[in-house]
């Protein structure tokens, strides 16, 4: 609830475990106090504001009227330069007569039952009034005539609060914001450390940590997108927390483009947090009666560790961001052909991959990029969203009828931001691409990027596509964006627009996904950008899953997956099992082992089903079976992070269901520890007043993985060179070690599962866990009516 304190000046916003509260300082600016644990909704501003109460040297005083007041050493809400604050600041502005000097002082204030919404950009929403609330404070420069909306809505129930802010520009002159970020926050510097989400194409979402000391640490994207490079997330951590323990903070934004996140400690050691639209080469015009909506950022805190931190945003994204049809949906297995086939296929050989799917469990079958124009490879017809009649002749809608005759969904691969030179669309616009045309552009992955800052271009592509949609009867649409801007010049936009390109064609990418998703609200879109290059909530508010990343690898996968956790639900990541060797990393990794990272996630398959041998076959058919009878608690399970695969050899994770019936707890070891220790593991968000039986789900070995080993696993001695050996290895499963226990709740969350004995060397028999490098186990649990056995 939101509550204000007249006589204190003070607004407190509270959630059910979180407290926010903000002050309208003597001066009029608005200040911050406290964000952190619940506080009583009637606590003063004495008892948290922190002041110094004598004049401070070598500071510039706001006014003569307090001495002891100057706004370099206060903590705000909300920043400008040029009072004498001389951090870096959330707004900056060029005005009509050159200056940059402004500043906001409180005006008015409203409490919103109702969140209002700005559709040009995406944005959290609810179906239940009764779970928001809105504080609307408006802040006002009297001698620019500009003003600012602030707005803060609460989520009650899942602990997060959104910050955005509406600059209105009522003077009779126009101005150009040359900074105009989302949220400012000030508070006192505790020894914190930072995190983000730090990578590369096909090694995303790394969590890096720094510790914060005097100066200024940044991440940002100056790509087009919300980039791989950072993520637009960080999170603000004390010295000691944990994933169990521990005060955090988190802020997630909710868009797509250049962004930026600064945390600035000050001599003083004041941090100051800001975070939104890059500022660097961004120039937006406002007019007069004008105003420029920026991006929401969803803020959390958590007093229990960074698993916390994350639930509270898991829940945010899957009640708040994610589209309503899909919130609670159960998703498809699929088949995707790209890796199995690339640019060469015809439609015989999709419908035999089809058909070998359909037997093994798949139910969604996807087909990639290569299908239109004349597309042989990436060179050419990225525009001409026209199928290609020799690889199909029946057609996308003939293709779409055979595999639905299968058995199988359909779904198709399109990349409509992007064009090829050599293309039919661009030999007919050219001035439709991003580029200057005094230089020969710069090309990545040989293609262009189509001028989304342009309506026309927009209306051509909704035409496209929603043409291309209800052509056939397609479930699915993986949306890719294969390279980051470059050549930043846009043909359509007068001069004074050029340095908002970056945002405007974001508006655009908004306003044609909104119009598609709802024109097609039974689509499931996947969005893509060379894999995890636009992984953030902008896209997620209309496409309800991302592709991880390019890198299938179920190792490498792992950190991505574990990484990306941090603020983003599995019922998000898009998650295939591929072929081996990895064609991103060379690494063989187990295909039981790829399954059991890919489980954690939407699960897909992305390799040449045709090839396999009866062993691959056999354990598919058994793995996609499993998930199924799991779906529910493998993709909304509420998931908890218990041994980091960055700072240790193994990574471990689990997810509890929301009525805490059943858990699966995900154990992999990256590499094998000679006689290595016995090992067991608490999941604490299970009910510890039930019992629960716990099974690992049971795999399968390739003979092959032993070699002259296998003599002493079987009961035959066999030749690992010989022919019966190489006849048994690829149809033969060995069953690997199976348990099956029950174990009361408190013993679950207080001692832990003990896992069975792993190989040591001195032998092996059905008790012994064979993990090897790039092994691992899933383990189910489920409520039992009453106790058959208690550990």
């Amino acid at each position: 609830m939101i509550k204000y304190i007249e006589e204190d000046k003070t607004f407190h916003l509270q959630t059910k475990h979180l407290s926010y509260l903000i002050k309208i300082l003597p001066t009029g600016h608005l200040g911050h106090l406290y964000f952190g644990e619940l506080l009583d909704l009637n606590t003063k501003s004495e008892s948290l504001i922190t002041k110094f109460d004598i004049e401070v040297g070598n500071q510039v005083l706001y006014s003569q009227d307090d001495r002891t007041f100057n706004l370099n050493l206060a903590m705000l809400e909300l920043s400008t330069f040029g009072k004498g604050d001389f951090r870096d600041p959330m707004l900056h502005f060029r005005l009509a007569d050159g200056s940059r000097l402004t500043d906001f002082l409180f005006k008015e204030f409203k409490v919103l039952s109702e969140k209002p919404l700005f559709p040009e950009l995406p944005e959290s929403k609810t179906t239940n009034q009764d779970e928001t609330e809105t504080l609307m404070v408006t802040l006002r420069d009297d001698i620019q005539d500009i003003e600012i909306d602030m707005y803060y809505t609460l989520f009650l129930e899942v602990d997060v609060l959104t910050r955005r802010i509406v600059i209105r520009n009522g003077s009779s002159q126009d101005i150009t914001i040359e900074k105009g970020l989302s949220m400012n926050l000030d508070m006192l510097h505790l020894d914190y450390s930072f995190l983000s989400l730090d990578g590369a194409w096909i090694r995303e979402r790394n969590i890096t940590e720094h510790r914060l000391e005097y100066g200024i640490l940044k991440i940002d994207s100056k790509k087009g997108n919300s980039s791989n490079d950072h993520n637009p997330f960080i999170a603000i951590k004390g010295k000691n927390t944990s994933e169990e323990f521990g005060p955090c903070y988190g802020f997630s934004l909710i868009y797509s483009g250049n962004f930026e996140a600064t945390l600035e400690v000050s001599p003083h050691r004041l941090l100051r947090v800001l975070f939104g639209i890059q500022s660097f080469d961004f120039h937006y015009p406002l007019k007069k009666n004008e105003r420029f909506v920026t991006p929401e950022v969803a803020l959390t805190f958590s007093a229990s560790g960074l698993t916390k931190l994350s639930q509270n945003f898991h829940e945010f994204v899957k009640k708040n961001i994610i589209p309503l049809q899909w919130q609670n949906k159960e998703r498809p297995v699929l088949v995707n052909n790209w890796e199995a086939t690339f640019f060469d296929f015809n439609e015989r050989k999709l419908l035999q991959l089809a058909r070998i799917a359909k037997k093994l469990g798949v139910e969604l079958f996807v087909l990639d990029d290569g299908w239109f124009g004349k597309r042989n490879d990436d060179f050419s017809s990225l525009g001409d969203w026209v199928v290609n009649q020799k690889k199909l002749p029946s057609g996308i809608e003939g293709l779409a009828k055979k595999i639905n005759q299968i058995g199988l969904q359909f779904g198709i691969w399109v990349e409509p931001e992007m064009v090829n030179i050599d293309s039919d669309l661009y030999r007919l616009h050219p001035d439709w691409a991003i580029q200057h045309p005094k230089y020969t552009p710069s090309l990545g992955r040989n293609q262009l990027i189509l001028d989304l800052s342009n309506p026309e271009v927009v209306a051509h592509l909704y035409e496209v596509l929603s043409t291309l949609f209800s052509s056939a009867n397609i479930t699915y649409v993986k949306w890719d964006m294969n390279r980051n801007l470059s050549d930043i010049y846009s043909s359509y936009l007068p001069e004074e627009y050029q340095g908002a390109l970056s945002h405007l064609y974001m508006k655009g990418l908004y306003s044609l996904l909104s119009r598609l998703v709802q024109a097609f609200p039974n689509i499931l879109f996947e969005s893509c950008a060379s894999g995890g290059n636009r992984y953030d909530l902008g896209m997620l508010c209309y496409m309800p899953q991302t592709w991880v990343s390019d890198n299938t690898d179920g190792i490498s996968r792992l950190k991505i997956q574990y990484g990306t956790s941090l603020v983003y639900p599995q019922s998000t990541m898009g998650a295939h099992v591929s072929a081996v060797p990895n064609q991103q990393t060379i690494r063989n990794v187990p295909l039981e082992t790829r399954f059991n990272t890919a489980a954690f996630g939407l699960l897909g398959y992305e390799l040449d089903l045709t090839k396999c041998t009866p062993f691959e076959k056999k354990v598919i058919q058994k793995q996609i079976a499993f998930y199924k009878e799991n779906r529910s608690l493998l993709q909304f399970g509420t998931l908890s992070r218990i041994i980091s695969p960055f700072t240790t050899n193994q990574c471990v994770w689990n997810v509890v269901s929301k009525d805490k019936t059943s858990a699966m707890l995900g154990v992999y070891t990256i590499h094998e520890e000679p006689n290595s220790k016995l090992e067991r593991f608490k999941i604490k968000e299970i009910d510890e007043f039930i019992p629960y039986r716990v099974k690992n789900r049971i795999q399968y070995f390739n003979l092959d993985q032993f070699g002259h080993l296998i003599k002493h696993a079987l009961p035959i001695h066999l030749n690992a060179n010989g022919l019966l050996f190489h006849l048994l290895k690829n149809r033969y499963l060995m069953k690997a070690e199976e348990i099956d226990l029950v174990y009361s709740g408190q013993v679950i969350a207080n001692h832990g599962i003990n896992l069975l004995q792993n190989f040591i060397g001195t032998g092996y028999n059905e008790s012994v866990r064979l993990m090897g490098d790039y092994g691992s186990r899933m383990y189910l649990l489920k409520q039992v009516a009453e106790v058959e056995h208690a550990s």
